[in-house]
């Protein structure tokens, strides 16, 4: 059997060295925001080039914190139009309600999975304040435009880089340097993964970046001091500092990925399967690698027969999630055949040519 993904070999090459870090936060008696955390913010902003990072307690704290934040400096109010894809995961447009924002979802394009852009400039209207573009499975959305309809149109760019740690653009900028802020995930499977729940906020702006600390730690700027009512969501002590053994490895982990998505866009040669994009760039890093199938239940049915570890991401496209009935009336063609064809095989560092090679086999004589 080859895993989906095997999160136990992942962080095994880590082990001395989260003994080490796991005992220097015992002997600090410091739990919560103390020098891991710390630590983790500056690396992780200056590993995304942004002169902030914020660590907070998830993905999608991240980008709902964004969002308070934006409100307190006057940039967002109540009832405002965020556009945002109709493909996502849940998460991203449940911290836009959360914020008592208006979700406004647009339409993919088959090709990348990210945004349609025609279907992006025709859903601005004068209530839209901000674009909320999801580099999605890893894949850098097309920010060179998203970016110029927000010049054209005033508009704020939240980047949702929960999938992206250091996906970068053909300037070499990367994730959460991109837009006005970007809220990421490290849930235990992402390329950047702590071993709990963990996120943080990566911005150049200053008054932001101020607000933000305030509000993930209940609204205090100093001891008992509290300017705004806010919210109880912290990196933790712990996850800072497994997340500060990991970071130096994620480029070559990118890169080990990488590897093996050129590997299957290759050699899988199957007309019933159709491979993800890829430019050969480093605007994807493969969190995920995600093929489409006609027949998914049938095709899924084959790999746990043949041992190739597989998930959905994701089966119900959110415009039919019952926890969201105000979208039920809506109909985006593209998204929903997205969500009933898509299916993740295999792929992360620590797969061996072997197991690479078996997958492609497989799917091969499918």
């Amino acid at each position: 059997m080859i895993p989906f993904v095997d999160l136990h070999a992942i962080n095994a090459r880590f082990e001395d060295e989260f003994k080490i870090g796991f005992q220097d936060f015992l002997d600090s008696s410091y739990y919560i925001l103390g020098n891991q955390v710390k630590t983790f913010e500056q690396s992780f902003a200056k590993y995304c080039g942004t002169a902030h990072c914020v660590g907070v307690g998830n993905g999608l704290d991240a980008l709902q914190l964004i969002l308070e934040g934006y409100k307190l400096l006057d940039k967002l109010s109540i009832g405002d139009e965020v556009l945002v894809a109709s493909n996502t995961y849940i998460a991203t447009i449940i911290a836009i309600k959360q914020a008592g924002l208006k979700p406004v979802l647009v339409e993919a394009e088959s090709k990348t999975f990210n945004f349609d852009l025609d279907a992006l400039e025709a859903g601005i209207t004068p209530k839209s304040k901000a674009i909320m573009p999801v580099h999605l499975y890893g894949q850098l959305a097309p920010m060179k435009e998203i970016l110029a309809l927000s010049s054209k149109h005033n508009l704020l760019i939240i980047e949702d880089a929960a999938q992206a740690h250091g996906a970068k653009d053909a300037n070499g900028n990367r994730a959460g340097n991109l837009g006005s802020a970007a809220g990421f995930s490290f849930y235990p499977t992402k390329n950047l993964g702590a071993l709990g729940d963990g996120g943080a906020v990566t911005t150049n702006d200053d008054d932001l970046a101020e607000v933000i600390r305030k509000l993930r730690n209940y609204g205090t700027s100093s001891k008992y001091v509290n300017e705004v009512l806010g919210f109880n969501s912290r990196l933790d002590e712990i996850q800072a500092a497994f997340l500060n053994v990991k970071l130096p490895t994620l480029d070559s982990d990118n890169d080990f990925r990488r590897k093996i998505a050129t590997r299957y866009i290759s050699e899988i040669n199957n007309s019933k399967i159709t491979l993800p994009f890829y430019d050969k760039s480093d605007a994807h890093i493969f969190h995920l690698f995600v093929v489409q199938v006609e027949n998914r239940n049938e095709f899924q049915t084959y790999l746990n027969e043949n041992g190739i570890g597989n998930l959905i991401h994701y089966p119900i496209a959110p415009h039919q999630q019952n926890a969201l009935p105000d979208f039920k009336h809506l109909k985006f063609p593209i998204t929903e055949k997205i969500h009933n064809q898509v299916i993740s095989i295999p792929i992360s560092p620590v797969m061996d040519a072997q197991q690479v090679s078996r997958v492609i086999e497989v799917l091969n004589s499918y």
